[in-house]
């Protein structure tokens, strides 16, 4: 994550966490859910390790926390990580994306909103990092504005994704499937008329 993104999110962590904090994005939520609890049907919820990864006000974190999983949280903004810790009771570690190295670690990892604001450049050994902190059978969730090529917006960087573009990265990991990709709206009722593009993949091995 560029450096005006992270001054971006600590500069504007309290506005941010009220634009999205309560969103209701249960849908997705429980569709991702499904998948970690079907790759692992012997297991309880509470023995599934799941990673908010790029945690942003730590909403999905806590949903999850709420139906029984074990989860963990990290954001690379030091301003985010307090809000998420207030909102899940969580330690949430301050993590860069090209600081995360584990191995075998998860059944799920979950980035919502998060990995688009990674340069396109950096996203292979991104996604590679994940694939690797994976266990077999472990399940993968994205989410990217829908669109091509980057930009600079408010004081962000944002990948937007297409079809097309996750096809050629996804092609470059060999452990992973894509499960189901899906475009959808933004869960702000202000922005209806934006999209994104959503992204299952499994581990297979």
């Amino acid at each position: 994550m560029r450096n005006q993104t992270l001054d971006y999110y600590n500069s504007n962590a309290a506005d941010f966490t009220a634009a999205t904090g309560d969103l209701d994005f249960h849908e997705i939520e429980d569709l991702f859910l499904t998948q970690v609890r079907e790759a692992f049907p012997e297991r309880p919820e509470k023995d599934l390790r799941l990673l908010d990864l790029g945690c942003g006000s730590g909403r999905d974190a806590r949903y999850f926390l709420d139906r029984g999983f074990a989860v963990q949280a990290v954001d690379g903004s030091e301003a985010m990580c307090r809000a998420a810790s207030e909102k899940t009771g969580l330690v949430v570690r301050q993590l860069l994306f090209e600081d995360f190295h584990e191995t075998a670690a998860y059944e799920g990892i979950w980035a919502c909103a998060s990995l688009l604001h990674v340069p396109l450049g950096d996203l292979p050994a991104v996604l590679t990092a994940i694939e690797a902190a994976l266990v077999p059978g472990g399940i993968f969730y994205a989410s990217f504005k829908y669109g091509s090529g980057e930009r600079e917006k408010g004081g962000r960087h944002f990948t937007d994704m297409d079809e097309a573009a996750f096809d050629r990265l996804a092609g470059r990991l060999e452990g992973m499937g894509i499960l189901r990709r899906w475009l959808s709206c933004d869960a702000r009722p202000d922005r209806k008329d934006e999209y994104w593009l959503n992204i299952l993949m499994k581990k297979r091995h």
